[in-house]
């Protein structure tokens, strides 16, 4: 592909050699990333346009659920025969190197917070149960200790005093 303008597409599967993805998800080891390539000759190089697909499994966010996540995720690269510039990718014997582009965007594309569904209400505080199997209990309210001395203030019932300042207090 020396002819700016040729172009060439391919269906490729990469095998993923370790897992990628350090948080709740990740696509795991063993698995394959499903890949729709095409290649452009251009004068400055190779521009490589790609649609991956890969499964990413781990757990839910909130609930703690084994999840299965889809990915789906474009790129677009240009890889520059060697020249004086620097480019962050080259094309080296007329190879280009696609892993560190693939794992970088599907990486990138891991939901930070993956839940198992978008309504997910998580896990009981006290107990870790999961909410969802027991949609009619309601955990109770835990008072955050640090506010305890506010628990004897009330209110006033006396709605005419308004913004009364502290003299107007002293009277009653």
């Amino acid at each position: 592909m020396h002819r700016p303008g040729e172009m060439r597409e391919q269906q490729i599967a990469f095998p993923v050699d370790a897992k990628m993805g350090e948080g709740l998800v990740g696509v795991p080891a063993g698995s394959t990333i499903d890949a729709d390539v095409r290649f452009e000759s251009m004068h400055e190089g190779i521009l490589v346009s790609a649609e991956l697909s890969a499964t990413a499994v781990g757990v839910c966010g909130r609930c703690l659920t084994d999840i299965e996540v889809p990915v789906q995720v474009d790129f677009q690269e240009l890889f520059a025969y060697s020249s004086d510039e620097a480019f962050d990718f080259e094309v080296h014997d007329d190879h280009v190197d696609l892993e560190p582009l693939i794992r970088d965007a599907v990486v990138l594309s891991l939901p930070f917070q993956p839940v198992c569904r978008p309504d997910c209400p998580g896990l009981d505080p006290e107990t870790g149960e999961r909410l969802a199997e027991r949609p009619d209990h309601k955990p109770r309210e835990i008072a955050d200790p640090r506010w305890s001395a506010l628990a004897g203030f009330q209110a006033s019932e006396d709605t005419s005093a308004g913004n009364a300042g502290p003299a107007d207090r002293e009277e009653r």
